[in-house]
């Protein structure tokens, strides 16, 4: 916990160094701005609300529950031409074509998944599936991601996530699917689903956990309070899990993100996603090695104005922590489980 280390991401193939007594230098660096509290309920002029006129003209539906939508700015297009042929080794170029859609979990934009109860926590995970359902007959990666915070680059407060799939499995796919794969053929068990055994079992960086999953602040996290979220059993992919499993899924999802929000008493920034096993053509093939799971990854450190700047080191050398993995997961498991604005109700 006081001296510097460095440790191994057997998912990613890398190492970050952990330096923990960073943490108590002096902060005179940026301090961000809080997120407004003020997010009207329902804004004619958010493009994300009901009843709303996006960029293109279209005008949103009045949804009650989640909505799908083609993202107006896609950076993925399925008619995309091939590019030239390269006269030259180091300057290759590939085709690039898929689809974007954005999906809006609820109609509120002042509400955030810890916010929303477990019936429409568990309608995002089906619409969720649904999504890698059908984007993955035709493509072999479908990549779910929410941006929550402007601190991670989030422009609209309103409640949504977005998909994009890809006609190539892009790089942090090929990564963990040579990893998964090189583990099981060494070990003869998915690598993640050892690696979730031994987090219940150790629990030193255990979060939260039920019957059929379990958050983790992993051995080798990057980010200050980042987390992975994992089933205790083997499933592949979204859509192959039960009704259970979603069910325990919406429960653990609002405990983990309730904790994230008391940590420093503000809507916690983030990115996180998906990663499950291949789609498309992959879905004939063999993907046992893949555990689903899914990656949380917040930036702030100290407080809810200081954040962790990813640059210099981490940027040209490789990824560097201020705190113990430990020391976040017991800070985090601390935590209570009713959120900060609904202690007095």
């Amino acid at each position: 916990a006081e001296h510097q280390h460095i440790r191994y991401n057997p998912l990613r193939d890398d190492w970050v160094l952990v330096s923990a007594h960073r943490v108590k230098r002096p902060w005179q660096g940026q301090l961000e701005k809080a997120p407004p509290e003020d997010v009207p309920r329902w804004d004619p002029n958010n493009p994300l609300c009901p009843g709303a006129t996006r960029a293109n003209g279209e005008v949103n539906p009045h949804y009650e529950g989640t909505f799908v939508f083609p993202n107006d700015f896609p950076a993925l297009q399925p008619d995309a031409p091939k590019p030239d042929n390269s006269d030259h080794p180091l300057f290759r170029a590939a085709p690039a074509r898929g689809v974007c859609k954005v999906m809006c979990f609820h109609p509120w934009s002042d509400l955030t998944l810890p916010l929303m109860s477990l019936t429409e926590i568990r309608a995002v995970i089906d619409a969720w599936a649904e999504l890698v359902t059908e984007l993955g007959v035709s493509y072999p990666w479908v990549q779910i991601f929410e941006n929550k915070g402007a601190m991670m680059g989030c422009s609209n407060p309103h409640p949504h996530c977005q998909v994009w799939a890809s006609s190539f499995l892009p790089n942090e796919a090929c990564l963990e699917d040579r990893t998964q794969r090189q583990h099981l053929s060494q070990h003869g068990v998915p690598m993640l689903l050892e690696y979730a055994e031994q987090e219940a079992r150790r629990k030193e960086r255990l979060v939260v956990e039920n019957a059929d999953w379990l958050v983790v602040v992993p051995y080798w996290a990057t980010w200050p309070y980042q987390t992975l979220l994992l089933p205790r059993h083997h499933v592949c992919r979204l859509q192959d899990l039960s009704e259970g499993e979603r069910d325990n899924l919406a429960s653990i999802m609002q405990r983990l993100l309730i904790k994230y929000d008391n940590l420093f008493e503000v809507s916690f920034p983030y990115s996180m996603g998906w990663h499950g096993a291949p789609t498309g053509p992959y879905l004939e093939e063999d993907c046992k090695h893949w555990q689903l799971h899914a990656h949380y990854y917040p930036p702030l450190l100290r407080s809810a104005t200081v954040r962790k700047f990813m640059v210099g080191y981490e940027m040209l050398a490789q990824a560097q922590r201020d705190l113990t993995p430990e020391q976040a997961a017991e800070r985090l498991r601390s935590l209570p489980e009713v959120h900060y604005k609904q202690r007095d109700k």
